[in-house]
């Protein structure tokens, strides 16, 4: 006889935000800020260890293993224990990063429906808390591994990175996207280097305002105004929440204990994208040169996004006062907050599928964002979060990469091009095997624009399930083909390149492209996401970037190293150089 059935998922404490951040309501106002999540339950080993995420205690700079900590099935060992438990003990550092890491882990794995692979071959990420005394933290594909650095404030006292909700979901969001687009930490354009750090901060911000425990100190903090403290009540005044008050909460910057013991770092946070890019204008974005530099260029994509999601939140408000009083619930609000985020979230890592494999940019993330989250969220009249998503984009001067799709839907990916053959291909096969997937682009590679020169790959073949909020399944097969052509730079204008100038023409030049075909659940092709191979408007302005930064010279690297670019950016370096990619 089969035993009980055993539970889905399980409880546990976490910092819901950052040490430095103590909750401001009642009597215990100068407690850490924490929450207890849900994470999927397993059999764990010691460290914690699983079937995806091993906690690895090893401090290099001390040589020193810490004891293994063992998470009791029962319940949450942390959930009662004050902030000195919290801030000293290795084992809840443990806890929390474990925690932190699966939870992540698991809003991917939702949003896309379908398990999520790391970017490196194997089943397990090796997470670190105690990795290094440094200020820093970081993703290392080649070590497998979440790596969380520590280091005395100026105090004395011990500030530990893996104690900060934002920073362990900023790497761990590295390592699945990494695992998702493989070729979007190759050398590109100003926007793809941009991009991983960019979308790392959007899924941690987001991942921490979907906590109600987090909503409710945002807008406790936003109504109180500066410097007060406002007392719990189950109302609130709705001219208290100003759309300046929620973006001035305090809690919209990441990592706020870390950013404040870094004299180099602007404010009191390691990034507040939203506050310093208010109000939004398109410089940043086309005339800045100080946003050609990632994290810099990243905090444009940061600002867009979590400025859509306060003014959803903002104007929500009028709904939750529909007699006109002035006067809201509390809970409501924090409700709507939460759920907003929640949506977002969703949103933007189910676009991820709806780019395209390489050479990314701004605006094919917003066009991918609007066409998938109306695959499976079609009405939207509710937030209206892809009208405040695109209205957000252009204030800050990015397009959608797709002018619409041809039925009144701006910015919207187009359909696929007519004339596309299925009678030679399987499904059945498509669905899993890129050999077939292969066969179906090698029939139709006039009608898929791919260049007969170069070579093609299929690298990834996923399907997807997918339910949206009316209960319906939307089953989906996305798929990435690569091509890549070697050429010498004299060669370039035979396939309408410009050449960057002062290149020599003996330059070996690699060009990259490729689609994403994402297939229906018949195995029609719904859209093609596409950038060409010899794209006469995208290759020349992506080599001409390269070129002035130094990635042509010999001996460059090819990939980005992600502690030295979280290094450098602390200590407020250029990080163009060439020895970052």
């Amino acid at each position: 006889m089969p035993g009980a059935p055993k539970p889905r998922s399980r409880l546990l404490t976490v910092v819901a935000q950052d040490p430095s951040v103590r909750d401001p309501r009642g009597p215990r106002h100068r407690r850490i800020l924490r929450a207890r999540v849900e994470v999927p339950a397993e059999e764990l080993q010691q460290g914690p260890g699983g079937y995806r995420v091993q906690v690895v205690d090893y401090d290099v700079s001390n040589d020193v293993y810490y004891k293994p900590c063992a998470l009791d099935e029962s319940g949450d060992a942390y959930e009662k224990k004050g902030d000195r438990t919290l801030l000293a003990d290795p084992g809840f550092h443990c806890q929390n990063v474990y925690a932190l890491v699966m939870r992540t882990l698991a809003r991917f794995e939702f949003a896309l429906g379908r398990r999520v692979s790391w970017g490196f071959y194997g089943h397990h990420l090796n997470v670190v808390p105690h990795a290094f005394a440094d200020a820093n933290a970081f993703y290392s594909p080649e070590d497998h591994a979440l790596l969380f650095g520590y280091f005395p404030d100026r105090q004395g006292k011990m500030v530990y990175t893996c104690l900060s909700h934002d920073i362990v979901v900023h790497e761990a969001t590295h390592a699945l996207l990494d695992g998702l687009r493989v070729r979007f930490t190759e050398p590109s354009s100003p926007d793809q280097a941009a991009f991983h750090e960019g979308f790392a901060d959007i899924v941690a911000l987001l991942s921490v305002f979907a906590l109600p425990d987090v909503a409710k100190v945002v807008i406790d903090l936003a109504s109180a105004g500066k410097g007060r403290r406002r007392r719990r009540s189950e109302v609130i005044r709705k001219k208290d929440l100003t759309r300046e008050a929620l973006r001035r909460s305090g809690l919209l910057g990441l990592a706020e204990q870390f950013g404040s013991e870094l004299s180099v770092v602007r404010g009191s946070a390691l990034r507040r994208s939203v506050d310093e890019l208010w109000p939004p204008s398109p410089r940043y974005y086309r005339d800045d040169p100080e946003f050609e530099e990632s994290h810099r260029r990243g905090e444009i994509l940061v600002a867009a996004v979590m400025s859509a999601f306060l003014d959803a939140w903002h104007d929500r408000l009028a709904a939750l006062d529909p007699s006109g009083s002035g006067i809201m619930s509390r809970d409501r609000v924090v409700e709507d907050g939460a759920e907003i985020a929640d949506t977002f979230l969703t949103m933007v890592i189910r676009a991820l599928d709806y780019t395209p494999p390489v050479h990314v940019e701004f605006g094919d993330f917003l066009s991918a964002a609007l066409t998938s989250d109306a695959e499976v969220r079609p009405d939207d009249s509710r937030y209206g979060l892809r009208r405040r998503l695109l209205e957000r984009f252009r204030d800050y001067g990015i397009e959608p990469a797709s002018a619409g799709d041809g039925a009144g839907n701006v910015g919207f990916w187009r359909p696929p091009p007519a004339g596309v053959e299925y009678g030679r291909t399987h499904f059945e096969q498509m669905r899993s095997e890129p050999d077939e997937v292969f066969r179906f682009a090698w029939e139709n590679r006039d009608e898929l624009e791919l260049s007969k020169e170069a070579y093609s790959r299929v690298i990834s073949v996923r399907p997807s399930v997918r339910v949206g909020p009316d209960g319906f399944v939307l089953r989906e097969v996305v798929a990435e083909l690569i091509q890549t052509l070697a050429v010498k730079a004299r060669e370039l204008h035979r396939y309408g390149i410009r050449r960057p100038a002062g290149m020599p023409g003996e330059v070996d030049v690699t060009l990259q492209g490729g689609g994403t075909m994402v297939f229906d659940e018949y195995g029609l092709l719904k859209y093609y996401i596409h950038n060409d191979v010899v794209s006469p408007t995208r290759q020349p302005t992506r080599l001409e970037y390269l070129w002035e930064h130094g990635y042509f010279r010999r001996g460059s690297a090819a990939f980005r190293r992600f502690s030295n670019l979280h290094r450098q950016r602390a200590a407020g370096q250029q990080v163009l150089s060439p020895e970052v990619w």
